[in-house]
């Protein structure tokens, strides 16, 4: 969980007197130890940290927090981070009032300002050498009893040093409970640019390394990111949109920069995906889906937005045209007849694309529930309706037919029909809520076979499996969100199949993960769902493309004594306070004006330990 300290908390930390020098340890301490600021924290989120100093603010992300220094520190603990303090209307006039604190930053940005802000490398760098103190066992002038190991601090910087700085980390180096020294952490940037010229050469970072850490060996671990859903399309098959595929593939032994991962090397692919979009060959399904989730909003607020018809013909054209068919052929769907026997009706829900039938094949088993849905989906109004349901119940009623359905129904609709097995049958009003719930209840019964009939006809998962999201044993509302997790289940898979050509020996394990994801967290399209590959399954879509990510880390030591170089190309900002917009800051140069080469930052980490004596 994320402990951040909120602007309302601000008044819960004693200011110091103007003038006075800075005391973090103490301050530290309290934010460390104070248990109504992580209280606070936790209804918090990062974008409201707490004042620190007059010019700085702090937050302290937990240790599942998601990190924004994870590129370059691998550490598995709560961190500090502090950054520019921005303007707050709420703040204390006291704190606008201490000018003196002024010789440490510029004026705050306004409030208008979205996203964290650097502070200047000078003002970071003293702010270091302050918690660099405070850690410090040796400093007993500071005549603190209790000596409390406070969790790992970075600083976020503005690059106005010649290093381009954006980031200075430090972190306590333990032996047990005592604190021995402490790991110091630079991280720069520049760039973008698609001069290979400026990339480093492998072997000049691991001499640089040798000669400031004095080995005589080191070690090298290579990274790289490949975006697989943009080199993998299909004829503009998908849209990228809010979705997204990408390999992750790490290795040992680097022999040059910018070097293609070996086959030998470990792999995850990570899959981002939204559904909907109009490209996808199960469309027709999610559009399907999107009624149902109407039916359900207007079950519950009393409103229902009709969305666009799915059919050309008016839903009671249709449903007429059903109860006909099924007078002319009353004997082929009795209740007594033999299902074997009864017409394969095409399912015009499953409307999919050519290259994906193999996997999502159209049911043939659709009983009169399902049919009727297949036709009253097209339905644009409450009364359009009540008019179906009028002739359906009309129908039934008079005997004019026996359809047949299948066992374990619980809808309203399959009551009254086998109610109208014995000739009689409940009178039903169908004003209110009650025809909105009974198309709805058709509906889920309908989907919840589709998505089983996938999941079982591809051996993904067995019924067991699936009961946790076709259980009727809780209510309609959350039967009808289970059936979205199916939904965008069923899209991953489809998108695996059709884009990364996956086998069921990749798409079963997947499945497991995804159904093992959602049968304990709700639905959540921006979820990254990770699967481990061999890099040869996905190999044909990366190896004559460029990656987003590209790193060596540089490493000699062992334990608390290892110390890491690291040096990254990135197709994006590796931090977020530093843009391409600064002026000054970024370049946008391009190789002899061509903008083909892929245009990255560059970034170095460097690590250094001191020890207390």
């Amino acid at each position: 969980m994320s402990h951040v300290l909120p602007h309302r908390a601000r008044r819960l930390l004693p200011h110091r007197p103007a003038g006075s020098p800075p005391h973090p340890r103490s301050e530290l301490l309290r934010i460390h130890r104070n248990p109504r600021l992580y209280e606070e924290g936790r209804e918090s989120t990062p974008e409201n940290p707490c004042l620190f100093e007059t010019d700085v603010e702090i937050c302290l992300l937990g240790d599942s927090c998601k990190s924004p220094i994870g590129r370059f520190w691998n550490g598995n603990s709560a961190i500090y981070i502090l950054q520019k303090a921005r303007h707050d209307e709420e703040s204390d006039s006291m704190e606008e009032s201490e000018s003196d604190d002024a010789v440490y930053a510029s004026e705050p940005l306004p409030k208008e300002s979205s996203g964290p802000v650097a502070l200047p490398v000078r003002r970071a760098k003293q702010l270091i050498s302050l918690y660099t103190m405070a850690q410090n066992p040796n400093m007993t002038h500071w005549k603190i009893s209790e000596l409390v190991v406070l969790p790992p601090l970075w600083i976020r910087c503005d690059g106005s040093d010649p290093e381009r700085t954006c980031w200075l980390g430090a972190e306590p180096l333990k032996a047990g409970n005592k604190i021995t020294g402490i790991n110091f952490y630079m991280v720069t940037c520049d760039g973008p640019t698609a001069d290979k010229t400026c990339f480093a050469n492998l072997e000049e970072l691991k001499m640089a390394h040798k000669r400031k850490h004095h080995s005589s060996v080191v070690t090298t671990k290579g990274f790289a990111r490949y975006e697989l859903l943009r080199a993998a399309e299909i004829e503009d098959t998908f849209v990228e949109s809010g979705s997204n595929i990408y390999v992750d593939i790490t290795w040992n032994t680097v022999d040059k920069i910018l070097e293609t991962p070996p086959l030998i090397s470990a792999a995850t692919l990570n899959i981002t995906l939204e559904s909907g979009d109009p490209r996808s060959p199960v469309y027709q399904l999610y559009r399907e889906l999107q009624f149902l989730l109407a039916l359900a909003e207007g079950l519950k607020t009393g409103v229902t937005e009709w969305p666009e018809p799915l059919e050309s013909e008016s839903a009671v054209e249709l449903v007429q045209k059903l109860l006909t068919d099924l007078k002319e052929n009353l004997d082929g769907y009795c209740v007594s007849g033999n299902s074997n026997k009864a017409e394969k009706i095409k399912c015009d829900t499953a409307a999919v694309d050519s290259s994906i039938k193999s996997i999502f094949s159209e049911r043939g088993d659709l009983d009169f529930a399902e049919q009727l849905w297949c036709k009253m989906r097209s339905v644009t109004s409450y009364q359009e309706l009540i008019q179906c349901f009028t002739l359906i119940i009309k129908s039934l009623e008079h005997g004019e037919i026996q359809p047949w359905i299948h066992q374990g129904s619980s809808s309203l609709l399959s009551k009254l029909i086998q109610q109208s097995y014995h000739g009689k049958i409940e009178v039903v009003p169908l004003s209110g809520m009650t025809s909105i719930q009974m198309l709805l209840e058709i509906g889920l019964d309908k989907m919840k076979k589709d998505y089983v009939s996938f999941f079982i006809g591809q051996e993904l998962a067995t019924l067991t499996y699936l009961d946790y999201f076709i259980s009727t044993s809780v209510d309609l509302q959350e039967q009808v969100h289970r059936v979205q997790k199916l939904h965008h289940m069923l899209e991953i898979m489809v998108s695996c199949t059709v884009l990364l050509q996956f086998k069921h020996e990749n798409l079963f394990p997947l499945t497991q993960i995804c159904m093992k994801y959602y049968k304990e967290n709700p639905l959540n399209e921006k979820h990254v769902f990770q699967l481990p590959i061999r890099p040869a399954l996905v190999k044909k879509f990366y190896q004559n493309d460029q990656p987003e990510i590209w790193k060596v880390d540089i490493s000699s030591g062992h334990g608390q004594k290892e110390v890491k170089t690291t040096w990254q190309v990135s197709t994006d900002p590796p931090v977020e306070h530093m843009t391409s917009n600064k002026e000054g800051l970024f370049s946008d140069s391009t190789v002899n004006g061509s903008s083909e080469e892929r245009m990255y930052f560059l970034s170095m980490a460097k690590c250094s330990q001191v020890h207390f004596i």
